[in-house]
């Protein structure tokens, strides 16, 4: 296949509040056996807290996992880091964007559209916000972005239901389904999403 006929990578952008549990689901795609290549995409390598052990190759901003799955950090453009990862042999099977706890999802999305290059290579494939079950409507109440994160979600996870009665969960999916009603909605514990298998 010529690179020109290439499937577009789908390209994720993972948002959620400071807590609602990126970092685990993070881990998860870096470290579990799913047959997927993944590219995660992150502010800061440190703060993700990814076991050295996981680690195979590393380079300044690109550390490759033992599952085949990469993680980069992103110091500066996201279009140059993204194009960087374009360039790598054997791409991926999907590229992940996590963004920062207070960041509104929209300008990161916008990025696959703005460049050329990119655009032509990706496809912005879902914008999935984390939310923990507990602490939404506090959220809510003092943060404009924590409802934006997820009015512009294709899918929410609303993460941490271990920690709140089934009535309380049903509250915060009534939160979330008025505040977006097409959104996806799943309901997990430690961001247990399932992951595709290949």
């Amino acid at each position: 296949m010529t690179e020109a006929a290439a499937k577009p990578i789908p390209v994720t952008v993972l948002t959620g509040y400071l807590g609602a549990g990126k970092t685990t689901l993070l881990n998860r795609i870096l470290s579990d056996n799913h047959g997927k290549k993944y590219a995660v995409i992150v502010n800061e390598f440190g703060e993700i807290g990814i076991d050295n052990d996981l680690i195979v190759e590393s380079d300044e901003e690109i550390y490759e996992m033992n599952n085949g799955c990469v993680c980069c950090t992103v110091r500066g453009d996201l279009i140059r880091v993204v194009e960087g990862l374009m360039r790598r042999p054997g791409r991926f099977d999907g590229i992940i964007v996590e963004t920062t706890g207070l960041a509104d999802p929209v300008p990161v999305a916008q990025t696959f559209f703005m460049d050329d290059d990119v655009r032509a290579k990706t496809e912005l494939d879902a914008v999935v916000a984390l939310v923990d079950a507990k602490h939404l409507p506090l959220r809510l109440k003092d943060s404009r972005e924590a409802e934006d994160q997820i009015a512009f979600a294709d899918v929410v996870v609303i993460n941490k239901t271990d920690l709140v009665s089934h009535d309380e969960l049903h509250r915060v999916q009534d939160i979330v389904r008025a505040i977006n009603p097409s959104a996806r909605i799943y309901s997990t514990t430690r961001s247990g999403v399932d992951l595709p298998r290949s």
